[in-house]
C-alpha cells in the first residue's frame, strides 16, 4: 500500500511516499481503506520525535481517518465490509489502508463527503471530551479557546454554539477573529494586538470566563487563570509555548479554580470508546442536520503531505487540512 513514511535519515526528517505492507486486522478492529485522513498538530510532533505513538500503534502518521470497512475482525459487530465510518486512530492514518479499534470507528454522518467526514474525529474527541466532559461546561456557561482557527478552535466554536454556549476566541491576525466570528464566536480577540486578559475583563464585565481551552501553556497560564470566573476551570491540551511556568496558588485557592490537563492518542479504548457513543447521540444528529458542518482549510493529495505540514507549521490555515488519498 501507499504510506508517507518519515525520512529520519534526512535533517529535515522529511515526509516521502513509499510503498509498504498493509496492517493486518486483529479481534476488535476493522480495517478501513482509507479516502481521507485529518493533519493535525501532534503529527508534527511525532515527526519531531517528541509524541511517539504508544505501545504497539503503528508508526505512520495520522491519527483520524475516513473511508470503507474492508474487514471487520472477531468480535464485531454492527459493522460489515463497505460500510462508510470516520475513526480516532492512534496512528496509520497517512496510507491506503489504516486498522482501528471497532469502538472509535463511528458511521459518517448523513450528506458528507469523505474529506468532510476525516476532519472530524481528532478534533470533535478531543473539543467533546475536554470542554463538555472534563471541563464540564453547562448550559450558558462561556467558554474560551485560544487558537480560534486552528481544528480544534473551529470545533469548539461550532460545538459551543450548537449548545447556546457564548464562545470567545483569541486567533493571530484580523482575517483570522474576523472568520471566527463569522462560524458563531460570540467575539474574537486578536492576540498580536490586543491584551486578551483585558478583553475578557472587558467583554465579561469583570466576571471572568467559566471554562478555558487552551492549546499555548507556557506564559499563557498566569492570564488564563486571571480570565477564569469564580468555580472557573481551565483544561490544558497542549503547550506550544512550554511546558512551564509560574502559578499564583493565592489566586487558585480564592476564586476555587480547577487546572487540569490531558492528552488523547494513549488513552484506552474504553475511554474513547465513550466519548465516541456520547458524540453519536449528542452531537451526530447535528451533523446529519447540517447544523454543524467541520471547516475546511486546505486539501492535499497524500503525496504532498510535506506542503500540508509546512501550511500547519507557518500557522496560515483556518479550520481543518485533509490528505486525499
Amino acid at each position: 500500500m501507499r504510506a508517507i513514511e518519515i525520512m529520519a535519515s534526512s535533517a529535515e526528517q522529511h515526509l516521502q511516499l513509499t510503498e509498504q505492507a498493509r496492517p493486518e486486522v486483529k479481534a476488535g478492529q476493522l480495517l478501513i481503506k482509507v479516502a481521507a485522513a485529518g493533519v493535525n498538530r501532534p503529527d508534527l510532533l511525532q515527526r519531531q520525535g517528541v509524541y511517539p505513538p504508544p505501545p504497539g500503534a503503528s508508526t505512520i502518521l495520522g491519527l483520524e481517518i475516513a473511508g470503507w470497512v474492508k474487514e471487520v475482525g472477531l468480535g464485531i459487530s454492527g459493522f460489515q465490509p463497505g460500510d462508510k465510518v470516520c475513526a480516532l486512530v492512534s496512528g496509520g492514518g497517512y496510507a491506503e489502508y489504516c486498522v482501528a479499534d471497532a469502538l472509535s470507528c463511528l458511521p459518517i454522518p448523513d450528506h458528507f463527503s469523505f474529506i468532510e467526514a476525516a476532519a472530524i474525529p481528532e478534533t470533535f474527541f478531543t473539543v467533546w471530551s475536554n470542554v463538555f466532559m472534563r471541563g464540564a461546561l453547562q448550559p450558558d456557561e462561556s467558554l474560551l479557546v485560544h487558537g480560534g482557527g486552528s481544528g480544534i478552535g473551529t470545533t469548539a466554536i461550532l460545538l459551543a454554539k450548537a449548545f447556546g454556549n457564548p464562545v470567545y476566541v483569541t486567533a493571530g491576525s484580523a482575517e483570522k477573529c474576523r472568520k471566527c466570528l463569522a462560524l458563531g464566536a460570540t467575539a474574537a480577540i486578536d492576540y498580536s494586538q490586543q491584551d486578551f486578559v483585558s478583553a475578557i475583563r472587558e467583554l465579561s464585565n469583570g466576571k471572568g470566563v467559566d471554562v478555558i481551552l487552551d492549546m499555548i501553556g507556557g506564559d499563557y497560564l498566569p492570564g488564563n487563570l486571571q480570565c477564569l470566573a469564580i468555580e472557573g476551570r481551565l483544561v490544558q491540551i497542549a503547550i506550544q509555548h512550554g511546558a512551564k511556568a509560574e502559578i499564583n496558588l493565592w489566586q487558585l485557592m480564592t476564586k476555587r479554580l480547577t487546572v487540569s490537563g490531558s492528552t488523547l492518542r494513549n488513552r484506552d479504548t474504553e475511554f474513547k470508546s465513550k466519548i465516541a457513543r456520547q458524540l453519536l447521540d449528542k452531537v451526530w444528529p447535528l451533523l446529519s442536520a447540517g447544523q454543524i458542518r467541520p471547516c475546511i482549510a486546505a486539501v492535499f493529495p497524500l503525496a504532498d503531505a510535506e506542503l500540508a505540514h509546512q501550511l500547519m507549521q507557518n500557522n496560515l490555515h483556518f479550520g481543518k487540512i485533509i490528505l486525499e488519498i
